[in-house]
């Protein structure tokens, strides 16, 4: 490959539709069969991490972001990748997805051989513009780029489902421990997912109408690590009341949303699905928000929900990701109305939330 070779990439973050929490869930079926298994639609955000990659002839990873001040350099070696992964530098992710590729695609041990090829690579991640620990995979966005990134430069026969292995895989090789949801990212269009122990199943979903929405970044704060914590209790076997209420909430009720909200979808039927999405919400609350109250009551996300400017524009709405005060998600009547809702809430200063638009293009 030429040295003067460069390539564009752009890498997108991830919404879930509705879902959330069910790939971990439908995880547990691998010790309890009575589980339901997991269901999730994730589409891609029109936000995410752009860069130019080229390959360059020292043999290292030379990682630049838009973010971070100093770039990353370091030997294509497997214990150096691998003591910066599970360090705590803010760019461990990156580390730890080249030493998940190296481990994989380096053909001869110690001597650098990635497809028959010795020399390293540049990532120059010039453009961030997807919001950052809200719900929408900033961290498996950067994984799934590093991945792309070597498949280019290196020419690696990666499936979509390879590089989501590989990203996840890479990013289980830091501190972080991501649910299978956060590489769907690696797909440019909407999914459907199920989680069956260690399986997973992906299908394209393909909208007759264009849907138009808006992700809201609540400017709060909620600790996910807390919230994982309390709803992995009673898993994979309840013995309290409220344990089996989460298997419930994740089982059957999950499973009939899900399927209501992927008709919805390929019928473009946006009033449909922000209904289903409000009532999503309302079930959460019930079902799910009494195991953690100190982060799921979220005021600030109920109080964005119901706010009467934006009533006109929406169809409804519901938490993003985990869940908490981190983002919130809404279903815009059409695109003059989901430019109304994002001018309506991002000019109130006291309600003080930043919202960007979310677009699902039809087939």
């Amino acid at each position: 490959m030429p040295e003067d070779f460069i390539k564009l990439l752009f890498v997108p973050g991830r919404l879930c539709l509705v879902g959330e929490h069910s790939d971990w869930a439908g995880g547990h079926r691998r010790q309890n069969s009575d589980i339901e298994k997991g269901y999730a639609i994730v589409v891609p955000t029109n936000q995410g991490n752009y860069a130019r990659v080229k390959p360059i002839p020292e043999k290292k990873l030379v990682y630049r972001s838009s973010n971070f001040p100093v770039p990353l350099e370091v030997s294509l070696e497997g214990k150096d990748l691998l003591k910066i992964a599970e360090g705590e530098s803010d760019l461990r992710f990156v580390a730890g997805t080249a030493y998940e590729i190296l481990m994989n695609h380096n053909g001869h041990g110690r001597k650098l051989s990635i497809n028959k090829r010795s020399h390293g690579i540049e990532i120059d991640n010039y453009k961030t513009d997807l919001p950052i620990k809200k719900g929408l995979s900033s961290s498996a966005s950067v994984c799934v780029l590093v991945a792309r990134a070597f498949k280019e430069i290196y020419d690696l026969p990666l499936s979509t489902r390879g590089l989501m292995n590989l990203a996840y895989n890479g990013e289980t090789n830091t501190s972080s421990r991501c649910g299978r949801l956060d590489q769907a990212c690696a797909y440019p269009h909407p999914i459907f997912m199920t989680f069956d122990a260690d399986k997973i199943q992906i299908e394209e979903v393909k909208p007759m109408h264009p849907l138009y929405l808006a992700i809201v970044d609540l400017n709060s704060k909620k600790d996910t690590i807390k919230i994982l914590a309390e709803l992995n209790k009673g898993f994979p076997f309840p013995t309290t009341d409220l344990e089996k209420r989460k298997h419930e909430y994740l089982g059957r009720i999950n499973k009939n949303l899900v399927s209501r909200a992927l008709e919805s979808i390929r019928q473009g039927d946006s009033k449909k699905l922000g209904d289903l999405m409000t009532e999503s919400q309302e079930k959460f609350d019930e079902y799910l928000s009494p195991c953690c109250p100190d982060e799921l009551t979220a005021p600030k996300l109920h109080q964005v929900l119901s706010y009467t400017p934006i009533q006109s524009f929406i169809y409804g709405g519901k938490g993003v990701g985990s869940q908490g005060d981190g983002c919130a998600q809404l279903m815009a009547r059409d695109n003059s109305s989901q430019l109304s809702l994002i001018e309506t809430l991002n000019s109130d200063k006291e309600l003080n939330v930043h919202a960007i638009p979310l677009t699902i293009h039809a087939d």
